[in-house]
C-alpha cells in the first residue's frame, strides 16, 4: 500500500500557506458566509503553527458478541453503536478505492490537508452564484469524527462539528500531524472503521453486514461504491428508503465513474457495475436480549445481562457497566449449552404452552463449575405491547384489581433466577436435603433410624389457629402424605419416600438453624428483610423456631435449587452460578472475572452420603443404599445413567418441583404460577400430562446423550452405618427390662403398642425392629407379643414399602 514520504519543504510550505490563508481562505472555502466577518480576522491573527497537534483519540464504541459455550453459535449482540473494527488487510482494495473515489481523489498526494483543494474552493466560493465547495480531506474527516468520539462532554461534541474557522484550522493542523504519524494506510483503516453508514451501522464491517449480509472482503465493486457514497449523507442516500433509493443509485454510479477515471477499475468493470441493480438486504443487527438469535435464549441472555451489571470489574455503577458491555467490543463465550437448552425448551412446551398461567421453569447447572447450561420456561421473551397488550390481567386478584398484567405469554421478568419482585417459589420436599446434610455433619449416619408416626407432635411453637397445629395446642404437628408411610425409617427410606414426620423430627434434633445454615452455604437465598416479620429472611434469622423449613416452605428459584444440588454432586464444592466461561477484550486479554468462583462448602464424605440418599427418590441405587419406595422412581430408567435428586410439592399442590442430576448436569424444574405463587386454584402435577417431571427427566436424558455414565462415589462405611453395634436379643423379656437393656446399649427406644403374633407371653417383648445391628443412637422399636403362639412378622414395627405418595405435606394426591 502506498505511503507518501513527508518532505520537510512540503510540510513547511503547507504550514506557511495555512497561516496565510487562515483568516480568509479557509473561511471562504468552508464557510463562505463568514469569510469577511470578525471570525475570519480573529482566526487570521492566530499563529497556525502554535495550534495543538497531539490528537487524543479514544476507541470508538464497539459491538460486543455473546457466543454459546461452543464459541461459535452467536447468542446475541449488544451495542450502543453497531461497529466492529477490523484491520486494513480485511478491507478489500475495492472498498479502499471506492472511499477515495468518493471523498478524496488526492488522498495519496497530500499530507492531510489538500492545499490545492483549499485554494480551488476559495476561488470557487468567492464567485457570485457559484455552487459552494468544501475542502475536507479523508484525514480531516477522520479527525472530526475522532474528536467527536473522544469528547467527554456534550459541548465538546458540538465544538467538533460547529461551523467556525477556529475549528477548521485545528482540524487541518491535527490532520497534518495524524497523516505524518499514521501514514496513509493507518488513516484509511481508522476512517473506514469509524465512519457512519446509516441504519445504525458504523464502520465498514457493520455496513457490509447490514446492507449486504456479508464480510467486507466479499464486497463487489457496485456494493463498495454504494457504501462509499453513503458516508457523505447516510440518511440522504439511504438505499433502503424507496424515496431516497434513486439518489443512492445516482451516487453509486457517480463513484463508479470516479473509480474508472482514477484508473482503479476498467471501463468494462465500471459499465458492468453500473448495470447491476441496486439490491440491499437491510438487515439491522439484532441488539440486546429481546433480539437474541432464538427467542427462548432470551431468558439466559437476560440472566447474563443482570450478572454483568452486578460485576464491579466493569465499572463503579450499573450505568458504567452497561456502557462497557455495549461499547467495549468484547468477545463473550457464555456457558449456554445449545443442546441442553434446546432439549429444555422442547420438553417444556410439550407439557405446557405459552398461554398457560402456570410456568414450567427449568434451569440446568454444571456441577463443579457453577456454569449455567440452560434456562427455559413456557413464555415468550419479549415486552408486552402496552398499547395493545396480549397478556391478560394477573391471576392474583389483588394485582388484577390494580390492572396489573400477567407474565404470560410475554415477559422479560427473571422468572428462573429471581430479581426485582420475583422472590421465587416454594419447592416443597426438595428442601429436606438441607436437613439431611445438617444431620450428617452432626454425626448422624445414613442408617440412623427413627419411628415416623403419621402425625408428629413437635416442640416447635406456632399459632394455635394454624391448621398445622395439633388440635387444641400451639405445637407444630406435621403429618405424612399417606398413613402407610408411618413406621421405622432410616435416611434412605425417609428421603426416598419423603416422610415428613421423620424429617421434622430429625430437624428438631439437629436444629432447624443448622439446616438453614446448610441451605445458605449451598446458595439458597432468603427473600425479604430480616427486619420484616415472617418474611423468609426474618424466619431464616430466627430459624430455631422454623419447624416447617425442612418441608420447603421457603421460596427459591430453579437456578438456585439446581446449583444447591449440583454442589453435592460435585463432592461438596460450591460454585457461584456463572453465565460466562471466557471474556476477551479488544486487546485480546482474557478477563479473570469469567473464572469460576468455587469453595468447599460441605465435606466430601458428607456430600457423598447426601447424594447416596438422594438416589433413592429417583429409583437409583448404589452399593451402599438401602432404598425403599421412590417418589419419582422412573427417572433412572428414563435417563439411563446414574442419577440423584428429589421431588417436592407444597400444600394444596400450589407448586410442584423435581431435581434430577448426574455428575455432569443438575436440572431443577418448578411448576408454579409466578404471578400468584400462593394460588390455590390450579393443582400442579408431577409425572402427569402437563406436570413438571417429564420436562426435567427428558431434558436430562437428552443432555446426557453422548456423555459417559459416571457413577457417584459411595460414602464410607462410617457415614453409612455410623457407630454400628449389635441390638441385644430381648425376646420374651418384660417390656421394661427390654427397654432398659436397649437403652444401656446406646439406642433410643420406643414401644409399639400394637400387639404382634408371638410365642412369648402376652405383653412381653416379641422382638425388635430393626433387629441384628444398627447405628448407636438410632431408634429401636420394641414389638409386644399378643401371646398367640405365632411368629412375629419381620420388621413388624412398620417399615414402609407399600403405599404411594411423595410425603410433602397434607392431603395431596399420591404418586408424585
Amino acid at each position: 500500500m502506498r505511503k507518501r514520504d513527508h518532505n520537510p519543504l512540503t510540510n513547511a510550505a503547507s504550514l506557511l500557506i495555512c497561516g496565510l490563508l487562515a483568516g480568509v481562505v479557509v473561511a471562504a472555502a468552508a464557510f463562505p458566509a463568514v469569510a469577511m466577518s470578525g471570525l475570519a480576522a480573529k482566526a487570521g491573527a492566530e499563529t497556525f503553527d502554535r495550534l495543538p497537534t497531539e490528537l487524543t483519540v479514544k476507541k470508538a464504541p464497539q459491538i460486543s458478541y455473546l457466543y454459546a459455550a461452543d464459541g461459535k453459535t452467536v447468542v446475541a449482540t449488544m451495542f450502543d453503536e453497531n461497529r466492529r473494527d477490523i484491520p486494513l488487510k480485511d478491507i478489500p482494495p475495492v472498498m479502499r478505492n471506492a472511499i477515495i473515489a468518493a471523498e478524496d481523489h488526492n488522498f495519496y498526494k497530500h499530507n492531510g490537508v489538500d492545499m490545492k483543494g483549499v485554494a480551488r474552493a476559495f476561488v470557487n466560493n468567492s464567485s457570485a452564484g457559484a455552487q459552494q465547495q468544501g475542502a475536507s480531506t479523508l484525514t480531516m474527516q477522520y479527525v472530526r469524527l475522532a474528536i467527536s468520539y473522544s469528547a467527554t462532554k456534550p459541548k465538546d461534541v458540538v465544538a467538533a462539528t460547529e461551523d467556525t474557522t477556529a475549528r477548521k484550522l485545528k482540524e487541518m493542523r491535527y490532520a497534518m500531524q495524524v497523516d505524518k504519524e499514521l501514514g496513509k494506510d493507518g488513516v484509511l483503516e481508522r476512517y473506514l472503521n469509524i465512519a457512519p453508514f446509516g441504519n445504525g451501522a458504523y464502520g465498514v464491517y457493520a455496513a457490509s453486514q447490514v446492507y449486504f449480509g456479508k464480510h467486507p472482503k466479499d464486497l463487489k465493486i457496485e456494493e463498495a461504491a454504494m457504501l462509499a457514497g453513503m458516508v457523505k449523507a447516510p440518511d440522504g442516500f439511504d438505499p433502503t428508503n424507496p424515496v431516497k433509493k434513486p439518489k443512492a443509485l445516482d451516487r453509486r454510479n457517480y463513484i463508479i465513474n470516479n473509480m474508472r477515471d482514477l484508473g482503479q477499475i476498467t471501463v468494462a468493470e465500471a459499465d458492468a457495475a453500473k448495470a447491476t441493480d441496486l439490491v440491499v438486504k437491510a438487515r439491522p443487527t439484532p441488539n440486546g436480549c429481546v433480539a437474541a438469535n432464538k427467542n427462548h435464549w432470551g431468558f439466559f441472555c437476560d440472566y447474563f445481562y443482570r450478572w454483568w451489571l452486578s460485576q464491579e470489574t466493569f465499572g463503579a455503577t450499573t450505568y458504567d457497566r452497561e456502557r462497557r458491555l455495549k461499547s467495549g467490543g468484547y468477545r463473550i463465550v457464555t456457558t449456554l449449552d445449545p443442546k441442553a437448552q434446546e432439549a429444555a425448551h422442547k420438553h417444556i412446551l410439550a407439557n405446557q404452552g405459552v398461554n398457560k398461567k402456570q410456568a414450567l421453569m427449568l434451569a440446568g447447572v454444571e456441577p463443579g463449575t457453577g456454569r449455567v447450561r440452560s434456562m427455559a420456561v413456557n413464555r415468550n421473551f419479549k415486552l408486552d405491547n402496552p398499547t395493545k397488550p396480549t397478556n391478560p390481567y394477573s391471576s392474583d386478584p389483588a394485582k388484577a384489581k390494580r390492572k396489573v398484567r400477567a407474565t404470560y405469554p410475554n415477559t422479560t421478568n427473571p422468572l428462573l433466577s429471581g430479581g426485582g419482585d420475583i422472590a421465587g417459589y416454594q419447592a416443597g420436599s426438595t428442601f429436606k436435603i438441607f436437613t439431611l446434610v445438617a444431620a450428617l455433619e452432626k454425626g448422624y449416619s445414613l442408617n440412623h433410624t427413627m419411628n415416623a408416626p403419621n402425625q408428629y407432635r413437635s416442640k416447635y411453637v406456632i399459632s394455635s389457629s394454624s391448621p398445622a397445629a395439633c388440635k387444641g395446642t400451639h405445637f407444630y404437628c406435621p403429618t405424612n402424605d399417606n398413613p402407610s408411610m408411618a413406621g421405622t425409617h432410616n435416611m434412605w427410606s425417609a428421603f426416598g419416600h419423603s416422610v415428613n414426620t421423620y424429617w421434622v423430627a430429625l430437624e428438631e434434633r439437629v436444629g432447624a438453624e443448622k439446616a438453614v445454615e446448610v441451605a445458605k452455604r449451598l446458595g439458597i437465598k432468603f427473600a425479604g428483610s430480616p427486619a420484616q416479620q415472617n418474611s423468609d429472611a426474618w424466619l431464616a434469622a430466627n430459624a430455631e423456631t422454623w419447624g416447617a423449613f425442612t418441608l420447603g416452605v421457603s421460596s427459591t428459584t430453579p437456578l438456585d435449587l439446581a446449583n444447591a444440588y449440583a454442589t453435592l454432586a460435585a463432592d461438596g464444592k460450591y460454585c457461584e452460578p456463572i453465565p460466562v466461561q471466557e471474556i476477551i477484550d479488544q486487546e485480546g486479554n482474557k478477563l479473570d472475572v469469567a473464572n469460576t468462583r468455587c469453595k468447599q462448602a460441605v465435606k466430601v464424605e458428607v456430600a457423598r452420603a447426601a447424594v447416596d440418599a438422594a438416589r433413592c427418590p429417583l429409583g437409583d441405587r448404589s452399593s451402599t443404599t438401602k432404598c425403599k419406595t421412590a417418589t419419582a422412581g422412573n427417572v433412572r430408567g428414563v435417563v439411563g445413567k446414574p442419577v440423584a435428586g428429589k421431588s417436592g410439592t407444597t400444600d394444596g399442590d400450589k407448586t410442584a418441583s423435581l431435581v434430577a442430576m448426574t455428575k455432569q448436569y443438575a436440572f431443577a424444574g418448578i411448576l408454579a404460577d409466578p404471578d400468584w405463587p400462593q394460588q390455590d386454584r390450579i393443582k400442579m402435577g408431577h409425572d402427569v400430562n402437563g406436570g413438571v417431571n417429564p420436562a426435567v427427566y427428558n431434558t436430562l436424558r437428552d443432555a446426557m446423550k453422548g456423555k459417559p455414565a459416571i457413577d457417584f462415589t459411595p460414602p464410607g462405611s462410617k457415614t453409612v452405618q455410623g457407630d454400628e453395634r449389635s441390638i441385644p436379643n430381648v425376646k420374651c423379656q418384660s417390656v421394661n427390662s427390654a427397654r432398659s437393656e436397649l437403652k444401656d446399649a446406646g439406642f433410643e427406644v420406643e414401644v409399639d403398642n400394637k400387639r404382634v403374633p408371638s410365642s412369648c407371653p402376652a405383653g412381653s417383648a416379641a422382638g425388635t425392629s430393626p433387629d441384628g445391628r444398627t447405628a448407636k443412637g438410632s431408634l429401636v422399636v420394641i414389638e409386644v407379643s399378643n401371646g398367640s403362639g405365632g411368629t412375629p412378622p419381620g420388621n413388624s414395627g412398620g417399615q414402609p414399602g407399600t403405599g404411594p405418595g411423595n410425603g410433602n405435606g397434607n392431603g395431596r394426591p399420591p404418586g408424585r
